[in-house]
């Protein structure tokens, strides 16, 4: 057992607590953090009656000062777009194919784009524009519908297949699988592999596939493959897939079609944040 060592004449009391024959002294604590202490206290009791603070079932107490983190930064955004509405009315009334030639137009669209394509394109289409699998590559040559100025205008405000705008794009593949005998499908698989320079799975079928596709692929895809951009039919003699060029895959595509859908931005973006998202998707390096 630890021997505690007695008590020295004027020694405060002890709390009664001993660790290793060590006691700790019931001191009191200094005045000035007392103070400090009970200011605190009264500090946040005051916070909490001026500031948002307390949780409720759907929402919080707004306090007395009405402070909003969120009305904070609608204004400094209402701000900004009070400064740029001179420069955005500019960009929403000028002819698309003039705002290249207007350098600092161009300059303001192209950042203010980047911004509106950041925040609302990204999700689907890549953070570097690169697309995945069914979201087209921004980054290429290949589009359904045109690459220039006005076509990507026209796809973004409108989108594709969509039922909320009677503009937009829209085209249908039918699922084929409901129309063509599974030997077809395969023949026209191999056929259409062969046409963008890939490998068959089967080369003796390549032959009887280039028929199949003529009787039901050609009214939309052209007799060559080139697609039809008044159709959004893709190009089927490149190499650039929306869904893959490999066997299994055009197998799928073939069999049940494809349907992918864009919404209209007209309802959610105004016409200088569509102009500007459109310029910076052009300048990409794809468009045309």
């Amino acid at each position: 057992m630890t021997k505690v060592p007695p008590k020295q004449e004027g020694d405060p009391n002890t709390t009664g607590h001993s660790w290793d024959g060590i006691e700790e002294f019931d001191n009191p604590m200094p005045r000035w953090w007392l103070w400090c202490f009970y200011l605190t206290i009264i500090w946040g009791v005051g916070y909490t009656i001026a500031y948002p603070a307390w949780p409720l079932v759907s929402s919080a107490t707004s306090g007395l000062l009405g402070y909003s983190t969120r009305g904070e930064v609608a204004e400094e955004i209402a701000a900004v777009e009070v400064a740029n509405e001179g420069i955005n009315m500019r960009l929403a009334s000028v002819e698309l194919t003039e705002i290249a030639n207007d350098a600092e137009l161009n300059s303001y669209a192209t950042s203010a784009g980047a911004a509106v394509y950041r925040t609302w394109c990204t999700q689907c289409h890549g953070s570097g524009a690169a697309g995945f699998v069914g979201y087209p590559n921004l980054l290429d040559d290949d589009w359904l519908w045109g690459g220039d100025i006005e076509n990507i205008h026209a796809t973004i405000s409108h989108g594709i297949r969509n039922e909320d705008d009677d503009d937009a794009r829209y085209s249908e593949m039918p699922a084929f699988g409901d129309i063509l005998e599974p030997e077809e499908i395969t023949s026209v698989v191999n056929y259409v592999m062969d046409l963008s320079g890939a490998t068959p799975l089967d080369a003796s079928q390549v032959s009887a596939g280039a028929e199949v596709y003529l009787d039901n692929c050609s009214a939309c895809h052209g007799e060559e493959g080139l697609g039809d951009r008044d159709q959004g039919a893709p190009n089927l003699a490149d190499a650039i897939w929306l869904y893959g060029g490999d066997y299994d895959t055009l197998m799928e595509t073939v069999t049940y079609s494809r349907y992918g859908v864009m919404p209209p931005w007209t309802q959610r973006l105004s016409e200088a944040e569509i102009r500007a998202v459109s310029v910076y998707v052009h300048q990409l390096g794809g468009g045309e």
